[in-house]
């Protein structure tokens, strides 16, 4: 936890020169240290959509260089932009109607291409997809992005009870709808 405190210490650095005088280039240094892992939540909740990301990612960007001032330090400043992103996810989902790709196409670019990998992929995200709505914005910050609950009930505005349980559910549902694969990998290590 020592390198997450050196990192939060050094954005709050940033914050505080952002803040004195409007200082661009400590916000940009901001966005350089957080824009891929913003990009990435962005991404993930729209099933691969680079493009919707990438929008929402700057639209997020300019929404708390406006709010920068409201920024208490009360958590870390990476948490805090995940719940402006989160927002301006939801916001874009109601004011625009779009619909996310179900199909997880942008995903599997990124994994070996072995057809069981593949396979294992698919079935993850058609799994995660059966999910409440709840269960997979809460596994997406908890699992995926490593916020601990308390982060992810921040971001999502959610009670941490709420958050707990939905993480617990998920898990258990993920892992009985995933069993077959647990059974094939570990037979694999086995052998």
């Amino acid at each position: 936890m020592a390198d997450g405190d050196a990192e939060a210490r050094i954005d709050q650095a940033l914050v505080a020169r952002a803040l004195l005088d409007q200082d661009r280039r400590a916000f940009e240094q901001l966005v350089r240290r957080h824009q891929g892992m913003v990009r990435a939540q962005l991404r993930r909740l729209l099933h691969g959509d680079e493009a919707a990301a990438d929008d929402l990612a700057q639209e997020s960007f300019l929404l708390a260089w406006r709010k920068l001032g409201q920024f208490r330090g009360e958590s870390r400043f990476s948490t805090w932009l995940y719940r402006i992103a989160y927002s301006c996810f939801l916001q874009a989902l109601r004011k625009r109607s779009w619909t996310v790709d179900e199909t997880g196409e942008g995903e599997l670019e990124r994994f070996p291409a072995s057809s069981q990998s593949v396979d294992l992929q698919l079935d993850i995200e058609r799994a995660m997809q059966r999910l409440s709505a709840g269960e997979q914005a809460v596994l997406l910050h908890c699992v995926q992005l490593g916020l601990s609950h308390e982060e992810a009930a921040y971001v999502l505005a959610m009670p941490l009870g709420t958050v707990k349980t939905h993480a617990l559910r998920g898990k258990t549902k993920l892992k009985a709808w995933l069993s077959a694969w647990q059974e094939t990998i570990g037979e694999e290590r086995t052998s």
